[in-house]
């Protein structure tokens, strides 16, 4: 039975034509199995995992193994983007039971939903120590037929231990100097100064990081901390993570050198990191981080823009492989699957999809586009061998040496002739889902960069989003819908991290456009998180007290590939109390910030947002009021500009005319002389009003 067909999930709908009788996450869903007394199998994943779609070509549409499922099982997929909530749950009970997670999630629960079985992928046969799909099946069904009492007792044991996980603050205090050095001293003991980054392989983007490290050296003047954020910026900028001909950024790096990337491409990692080399360039002046930033942005709006104006999920990892191809045969090879979202079937593909394959060079396709000379030098320059460095000797395009020894001209021909051969190419599938919390995110990158570099077409698209969010995810209480597709609003509610980071877009908008509407829109969101995200002690939830209930109410402050819900949540609580005078949520805020000082020093990789959000408290952070004869004059355009472009952790910034009464920090502001005039204030305390754009650059740089 096709019962995903009418899903709003890429991800779900790319399995509604499984053999297996797949349901969505529902009480119908346990209640079959309950009626059938039959264990559930959970499969969590998403659009652009690659190993959930080798997963699925594996097993999922072999008809035999789902002929098994069928029989022995009730089997729920579950789009991990679209329910962060019943993924966040079981991938913790998923590390403790095996001191790993990942995607594809495979979980075996009974039918009140607690689970006994743990995994991840699950080939089809044995392999490098791992049981084929089948056997766990087996194992599986048999110790339910047989031992059903046994398991139900372990599947409670492990619900209760999960249920009575309570994240404690540790202090009700926000961290202060010293919790923020002893976060410093850690990370610089775990960056890598060879290459950039923290850690080994797989490297991730370290966005957050990198924004805490930015703002504590605009506070402090630490020259270590602005040096790891600038290295290790350039590092992926340069390295193969970053998409050299289209900009974007691919999800990860496989290895320590930025080298080679897991090639899907995300859109919260690229408005992280838009917004990031925005504010290194703010920092710097630097001509890399500004050529970034914008490639970046213009990369989020060309190719991840949907037809309604909201930002689609993500592109995939993998695509139809072109026919021939030199060097041999395809690595990591799905066989045949149908394209998804954007991705259209182009002339001469072979059906297999190919992880890379829409990416990646050979010298002979480099001679093949531009002739012998330009290709020598096309191979000079973005570090493609004969060797390859990716498969088969292919070569993910780098940037190894210094652009200054190359002739730009020639260059830029060479970058524009290859891009435009790969669009040739079967392109990647696209996730077309509308995800709150990450347009949030790209709102915030666009809005910035745009008013940065005097872009007005980005953050015209910030405001296609925002709309886009107002119109269809906000009902008529400000409850906040998780996602959308084709203009169509999902069932699920939206998660802390949706109203955290659309408030923090919102807020963003308010300070570039001086629209006070998004002000009013971020308020109604937070009310929201006060109200129904916070026990009575101030604790956070990643989930509504009126949510649907699991087996355990999610809540981590850590970060992900994504600021935690609680850290945003404390980032825009202290923005808007910033904004607005409002000090419920300025303590809101430092309440949410105390779990930082607790972990902060112990684990500053897993908290950047949250070490970021407390510079911009130690900081005050700073109130800028701009006010103008009228927002298109020149001269307040600049001075607004200026306000924008200070460094001062987390400053705010409101811009008006003198009648405006739509953002709280305009009231009572008066031009000095008649002329556009600057009001910088923190901790209750102001300086005095300004008309000069260089005293007001030296007032928010330190």
């Amino acid at each position: 039975m096709n019962r995903l067909a009418h899903e709003t999930s890429p991800y779900l709908l790319q399995h509604a034509d499984n053999p297996v009788d797949w349901w969505p996450w529902s009480d119908e869903a346990f209640a079959e199995a309950r009626e059938r007394g039959v264990p559930v199998l959970l499969s969590v994943g998403y659009s652009s995992c690659h190993w959930c779609h080798v997963m699925a070509h594996e097993s999922f549409e072999d008809d035999a193994t789902a002929a098994y499922l069928n029989e022995h099982f009730v089997s729920i997929k579950v789009d991990r983007e679209e329910r962060p909530d019943v993924d966040a749950v079981y991938m913790e009970a998923v590390q403790a039971a095996t001191g790993h997670g990942g995607w594809p999630m495979t979980v075996f629960l009974t039918p009140d939903a607690e689970p006994f079985y743990f995994g991840t992928y699950f080939p089809p046969a044995p392999r490098h120590g791992m049981p084929a799909f089948r056997q766990v099946l087996e194992g599986v069904q048999q110790a339910w037929a047989d031992r059903r009492d046994e398991v139900a007792e372990v599947a409670g044991k492990i619900a209760r231990d999960l249920a009575q996980r309570e994240i404690s603050y540790g202090d009700t205090r926000a961290p202060g100097e010293e919790e923020l050095a002893q976060a410093l001293l850690g990370l610089t003991r775990e960056y890598d100064a060879q290459r950039g980054g923290f850690g080994g392989a797989p490297k991730f983007p370290p966005s957050m990081v990198i924004e805490f490290l930015l703002r504590h050296h605009a506070r402090t003047g630490s020259e270590g901390a602005l040096q790891m954020a600038q290295d290790t910026c350039e590092r992926m900028a340069r390295g193969g993570i970053y998409d050299q001909l289209g900009g974007g950024f691919a999800r990860y790096s496989v290895d320590r050198d930025w080298v080679v990337p897991h090639f899907e491409k995300m859109l919260y990692d690229n408005a992280l990191l838009c917004r990031v080399y925005a504010h290194l360039w703010r920092a710097t002046g630097s001509d890399l981080a500004r050529r970034v930033a914008l490639e970046t942005a213009d990369f989020m709006v060309r190719e991840l823009r949907t037809a309604e104006g909201g930002f689609a999920s993500a592109l995939d990892a993998d695509s139809e492989e072109e026919a021939p191809r030199d060097g041999g045969p395809p690595g990591r090879s799905l066989g045949e699957r149908p394209q998804k979202g954007g991705g259209g079937r182009r002339e001469g593909g072979t059906g297999r999809h190919v992880e890379g394959a829409y990416y990646v060079w050979t010298p002979k396709q480099l001679s093949e586009v531009l002739g012998a000379d330009d290709a020598e030098l096309a191979a000079q320059y973005f570090g493609v061998t004969e060797e390859g460095t990716f498969e088969h000797g292919s070569s993910v395009l780098q940037l190894p040496q210094r652009e200054g020894v190359f002739d730009a001209q020639r260059i830029e021909s060479i970058r524009r002739r290859l891009l435009e051969k790969r669009a040739e190419r079967p392109a990647p599938g696209r996730d077309d889902k509308v995800v709150a919390a990450w347009n949030g995110l790209a709102i915030a990158a666009l809005a910035e960069t745009g008013a940065y570099f005097d872009r007005p077409d980005l953050v015209d698209a910030a405001l296609g989003a925002a709309d886009l969010l107002v119109r269809l995810h906000l009902d008529e209480h400000a409850r906040l819908a998780r996602t959308s597709k084709d203009g169509r609003v999902g069932a699920n509610a939206g998660v802390l991290e949706d109203y955290a980071d659309v408030a923090e877009g919102f807020l963003a908008l308010a300070s570039v456009t001086g629209e006070g509407v998004w002000l009013e829109f971020a308020g109604f969101l937070l009310d929201h998180v006060l109200t129904r995200f916070t026990d009575d002690s101030g604790t956070l939830y990643d989930t509504a007290a009126d949510a649907e209930k699991l087996i355990r109410r999610p809540q981590d402050p850590t970060d992900n590939a994504t600021p935690s819900g609680w850290t945003a949540a404390a980032g825009a609580l202290l923005s808007y109390a910033a904004q607005t005078g409002s000090e419920p949520h300025r303590a809101a805020a430092e309440r949410a910030l105390g779990v930082v000082k607790a972990l902060g020093p112990r684990v500053p990789r897993f908290i950047g947002w949250g070490l970021a959000v407390a510079e911009a408290l130690l900081d005050g952070p700073r109130e800028v009021a701009v006010v103008g004869p009228a927002l298109d004059d020149p001269a307040t355009r600049a001075l607004h500009r200026t306000a924008l472009l200070g460094t001062a952790p987390g400053a705010v910034v409101a811009i008006g005319t003198p009648e405006s009464d739509e953002l709280p920090l305009l009231v009572d502001r008066i031009l000095v002389g008649d002329e556009p005039t600057a009001y910088v204030c923190r901790n209750f305390t102001c300086d005095a009003p300004t008309t000069d754009p260089e005293r007001l650059r030296t007032a928010l740089s330190g």
